[in-house]
């Protein structure tokens, strides 16, 4: 009867799995659109990036980042709280006038990898928690309940065989008494 009360909750939290994990689908789907959407912009705007040989590596370093911990039914998910960037210096005259563009665009770039590797790492954690928990839902649905049903039955049938026996014993105690009475030997 308890894997009964217990199977309820399970399949909702299945469930609720079920769908934060199309949603972070989703979203990591939306994410990878953006960025390609933004790298498609840095080529149309800026097409003389390819042109010009300028050493642009090191320009936008990560200076600050914080990553919470979020419980998500029962899962610990990772969550972005806080980047930090730290564009190293250039001079204004020796580069190009659209290096602090590229620049720009390489922050948000790098949050946008950030946030989807964050992302497929949520993702990951929840197709692992919907699996532990659709395991036991089946555990519960399809082993241990009907194994219980088994038993409690099995247990009804020995309790009702032992009641007929002690009623069988009880009527041949008794009529055992009541011969015993009717020849005397009381």
């Amino acid at each position: 009867r308890s894997y009964e009360k217990y199977l309820p909750s399970l399949e909702l939290k299945h469930k609720q799995l079920l769908f934060e994990g199309k949603k972070h689908e989703k979203q990591l789907l939306e994410h990878q659109k953006q960025l390609d959407d933004i790298q498609q912009s840095v080529y149309e705007r800026l097409p003389m990036m390819a042109i010009e040989n300028i050493d642009l590596s090191g320009l936008v370093e990560i200076s600050d980042l914080q990553i919470e911990s979020e419980n998500l039914l029962g899962t610990l998910l990772p969550s972005l709280s806080h980047v930090e960037y730290k564009r190293k210096y250039y001079s204004y005259l020796a580069r190009p006038h659209w290096v602090d563009e590229v620049a720009n665009s390489l922050e948000n770039i790098v949050k946008l990898k950030i946030e989807e590797n964050i992302l497929a790492e949520r993702l990951q954690r929840i197709k692992k928690a919907t699996q532990t928990i659709t395991q036991r839902v089946n555990l519960f649905s399809k082993v241990l309940m009907p194994q219980g049903r088994k038993n409690i039955k099995q247990i009804s049938i020995f309790l009702a065989d032992q009641d007929r026996a002690a009623v069988v014993r009880s009527k041949l105690a008794k009529q055992k008494h009541q011969n015993q009475r009717d020849s005397g030997a009381y």
